[in-house]
């Protein structure tokens, strides 16, 4: 049976076997009834977790709250994913016996078999961008927080390892007072349900009504949202109409009125009504109150009927939902009166489910201020051994400062932090700043509350704890410290001018310059502000990281010779070695670039370590070195991390517009293109603006629009032809003259690239001297053969495939309108398999276009097998052919081994193959490393 006016929505969560469906609504909106009606009719194994107040801080409580009822399972899991998740949890390795991975079943028809030894190098870019924590920053190795990625993959491989058994579905209910790292969670493994029989239903509250955590859902933004919205004038009426006493005349119009579509308000106001005495002069009608506050007191006047010892063990389930033990009996009466439902029991112990939120903030501040007090004084003397919990409820006891429970808490804070959870840890860090008695504590805890609440994510809340500890000291490393926090979580917004400003001045305190001045380097980089990255660099003295990320183009072999030594200083540290991934990148050292961010990864993941700062840049260079599938995956991986900063959002967009670009998904390359410049002031946030109209420029030559392309290539340089960006427009200046020959606009793009060449001149990368010859040899065509013989013969022109392929193309239609066909076909064959090999349709088909102009009649054979899967599975497979197993490939592309082995089922039959052996032949046939 469904709902009373919820008919359409009732279908909607019944119909629901696969994917994410997110209920919204006001409370008493229906949300917990509908996810309640979808778990009684799913014909599978239903996983539950609901949001409490009273462990929205306790990390990783929904997570435990969700696998409760499948522990047992995690020994299937692979070892070190098992270890992290129920490390994460709190539980030990030897939790219920051993457990190591186990071959899946379902792998069989794929040949699979588990290989023995340590696990190959992480290839993944993941979600690593130009990281702002310096080559010699702060340590990152093991021991520190679970990697939430690694946690991410534990629990996706799970659930999906369930689902093979039969359909899953988890409810999550009331997201908004779920923990904030299994939140995350939660939403990671939702973003990467394939096909399998595996559905998350969860509800949440409308923001208006998240409170203090108002930003708390935004890991699960950008899934299908189901609205609840208040019922209609039938639909309510009908509502009353089955209630036990409908409400009738003008006591039916006056809760209609007030009710205004809530069936939770209507339900209670009758009941109310109804309690009251329908034929009573003296009904409640002339009590009724707004919304909030008449339902409100509704539910408080409910207590009124329990027995003292029922309300007093109500305040305390209110106060803490684990409060059950030793009260059940007690509580009996309100669950009869369907207030909550005691659920659980054994050695998980009981808990108390409140049929809505409501009552349960009804209960609960209904009760004096003393009461409540009392309350938490005495769940704290019953929690000596759960510190986390008992310092909570002692701050919630506190009476005025009180620096033992404030010390309690900051406890609980570095707790919180090893396990990776910020969001708890700056929580408690706040709290204990607000029990602090001394000023200088108060705001010592405010600028450490700042610092974890970085790695939120969340700028206003950085913001709000800088400020709150500004007012309250003039110790200027506290203030210099505060400068930086604020500045390191802006450089990840779009206002980088902000962040500029306060990592200068944190720049002025000694102990902080380096860590200030890299960070800064690296705001300077996203805006392209030459006034700010002039300031940088007069202050960077003989740092040679920030010196190279402020300006690339200078002393570029003297960097370039640095990197080797500061590789092995880095001594493993995978957060400082995506610092010199990034470096590697800027000074067009890509293949370098690529192997660092390899093994970065790879100890990122095996560490536990999560790098400060996260974005593109490992993707850029994937992309850059024709790893084209890899490129797109960190784009999509930094895109769904769900952070709210434009800036990030607008890089992975740009990232994701110059995959799509290059493989033929030009309307989709055009979107995402777009949607990054309408994110971002393209004149304050240079390098993501540059990159993205490289995208739409790359997207207008796949389709033949030669007059878009060079009005996107135009502008990356000024009207008087100095780049916008002072590294990222560089390599667009071959792009330019490609179409700018075409287009009539000859003279205009020579004169830049001649302007680009004077600039490089000093030290040019060879990629840069690459580029200048193309580029020379398009627009100057009498003189152009020398050009592309420099630009062939250059050594180091194998790191990017692509680029090396675009000049044999262009060579070869050189040659042939000269009548020199012999060479041309030569150069177009190899120009030919290289774009096979890559997946770039456009430019295969251009190429075999010029064969066929050259004198190659036979039909065109189709393109490489492997160009025909999609760029996740061209990754996938080339990943197979090295012998990874299912459950491996998955890890590293956060998909699970079922969507894994879904993928290579598919493809076989593209590839005409049977067995994964088969697939190191093919990959080595066509050429493809």
């Amino acid at each position: 049976m469904t709902m009373v006016g919820r008919e359409s929505e009732s279908a909607a969560v019944l119909a629901l076997t696969s994917g994410v469906l997110i209920l919204t609504g006001e409370p008493g909106a229906g949300k917990s009834t509908l996810l309640g009606l979808a778990a009684d009719r799913h014909q599978g194994r239903v996983l539950r977790m609901t949001g409490s107040e009273s462990e929205a801080n306790l990390t990783f409580a929904g997570l435990y709250q969700l696998l409760r009822p499948v522990l047992a399972e995690t020994a299937r899991l692979p070892v070190r994913q098992r270890s992290a998740l129920l490390g994460a949890m709190g539980l030990g390795d030897d939790f219920g016996g051993g457990g190591s991975g186990q071959t899946e079943p379902g792998d069989a028809h794929l040949g699979e078999a588990e290989p023995d030894g340590a696990r190959l190098g992480q290839t993944e870019p993941g979600d690593a961008h130009l990281g702002q924590a310096e080559p010699d920053g702060a340590d990152a190795r093991r021991g520190g927080p679970p990697d939430r990625l690694l946690l991410g993959v534990a629990l996706l491989t799970l659930l999906s390892d369930l689902a093979r058994q039969s359909p899953v579905l988890v409810v999550a209910d009331d997201l908004q007072w779920i923990d904030a790292g299994s939140l995350e969670l939660l939403a990671f493994a939702a973003r990467r349900i394939g096909d399998e029989p595996l559905a998350v239903l969860a509800g949440a509250r409308d923001r208006a009504g998240e409170g203090a955590r108002g930003g708390a859902t935004a890991p699960f933004s950008g899934f299908p949202l189901l609205t609840l919205d208040p019922l209609d004038a039938t639909a309510a009426g009908l509502l009353l109409d089955r209630q036990p006493y409908p409400p009738t005349g003008s006591r039916r119009l006056r809760i209609l009125d007030q009710a205004a579509g809530n069936p939770l308000a209507l339900i209670e106001l009758a009941r109310a009504n109804g309690a009251c005495g329908a034929d009573s002069p003296d009904s409640a009608d002339g009590e009724l109150l707004p919304p909030t506050d008449r339902l409100m007191r509704v539910f408080a006047a409910d207590l009124e009927a329990l027995p003292e010892a029922t309300r007093q063990a109500l305040l305390l389930v209110a106060a803490d939902d684990r409060a059950v033990a030793g009260r059940v009996e007690a509580l009996a009466p309100a669950e009869a009166a369907g207030l909550l439902r005691i659920t659980g029991g054994g050695r998980d112990g009981w808990r108390a489910r409140f049929r809505h939120p409501l009552i349960r903030s009804a209960i609960y501040h209904s009760a004096p201020l003393a009461a409540r007090r009392q309350a938490h004084r005495d769940l704290a003397t019953l929690l000596g051994a759960e510190p986390d919990r008992r310092a909570w409820h002692l701050a919630a006891a506190a009476e005025g400062p009180d620096e033992e429970i404030a010390a309690a808490l900051e406890e609980s804070a570095a707790r919180a932090r090893e396990r990776g959870g910020y969001t708890a840890a700056t929580t408690a860090l706040e709290r204990a700043a607000e029990l602090s008695p001394g000023r200088r504590d108060r705001a010592r805890r405010l600028v450490a509350a700042a610092g974890a609440a970085v790695s939120t994510g969340q700028p206003h809340w950085v913001r709000r704890l800088a400020a709150q500890a500004a007012a309250l000291t003039d110790d200027p490393e506290l203030s210099a410290e505060a400068s930086l926090r604020v500045g390191q979580v802006l450089t990840l917004s779009t206002e980088h001018d902000t962040a500029m400003s306060l990592l200068l001045r944190a720049a002025e305190d000694p102990k902080l310059r380096r860590v200030a001045l890299s960070s800064a380097a690296v705001a300077g980089f996203y805006a392209g502000d030459e006034e700010y990255r002039r300031a940088v660099r007069a202050r960077a003295h003989d740092d040679p990281w920030t010196l190279a990320v402020t300006d690339p183009t200078a002393h570029r072999s003297q960097r370039v010779a640095a990197i080797p030594a500061l590789v092995e200083r880095a001594d493993g540290d995978p957060a400082r070695l995506i610092s010199l991934g990034a470096m590697a990148w800027l000074l067009d050292e890509t293949a370098l670039a690529v192997r660092i961010f390899d093994d970065a990864l790879h100890r990122w993941r095996l560490g536990g370590s999560l790098p400060i700062g996260l974005g593109c840049s490992a993707g850029w260079s994937y992309l850059d070195h024709g790893r084209w599938a890899q490129a797109r995956t960190a784009a999509v991986n930094t895109n769904s991390a769900g952070a709210g900063l434009p800036h990030l959002d607008a890089a992975a967009r740009s990232l994701e517009a110059a995959a799509l670009a290059l493989t033929g998904r030009t309307e989709e390359a055009r979107s995402a293109g777009s949607a990054a410049l309408s994110l971002v002031d393209p004149h304050r946030s240079r390098a993501v603006a540059v990159r993205a109209r490289w995208a739409l420029g790359m997207a207008a030559v796949a389709d033949g629009d030669h007059v878009g392309a060079y009005e996107q290539f135009r502008l990356l340089f000024t009207a008087d032809g100095d780049p916008v960006h002072y590294a990222c427009s560089y390599p667009g200046v071959a792009e330019l003259a490609a179409a700018a020959v075409r287009t009539g606009h000859g003279a205009e793009a020579a004169a830049i690239v001649e302007r680009t060449a004077e600039r490089l001149a000093d030290d040019p990368s060879p990629r840069m001297r690459i580029l200048i010859h193309r580029a020379r040899a398009l627009l100057e065509p009498s003189r152009a053969e020398p050009h592309f013989t420099a630009a062939l013969a250059e050594p180091a022109g194998g790191q990017w495939p692509f680029e090396r392929a675009q000049i044999l193309l262009d060579h070869a239609e050189w040659l042939r309108r000269r009548h020199r066909i012999t060479e041309a076909r030569h150069q177009l064959n190899t120009a030919l398999e290289t774009f096979r090999r890559l997946g770039a349709p456009s430019w295969i088909d251009r190429t075999q276009a010029e064969l066929r102009a050259a004198g190659v009649e036979s039909a065109p054979a189709d393109p490489d097998a492997l160009t025909s899967l999609s760029p996740q599975q061209q990754h996938i497979i080339r990943l197979a052919a090295q012998g990874l197993s299912n459950r491996e490939i998955g890890e590293r592309l956060f998909l699970s081994p079922r969507t894994v082995g879904s993928h290579l089922y598919r493809s076989f039959p593209k590839l005409g193959v049977t067995a994964r052996s088969q697939l190191r032949d093919l990959i080595e046939a066509s050429g493809r490393s």
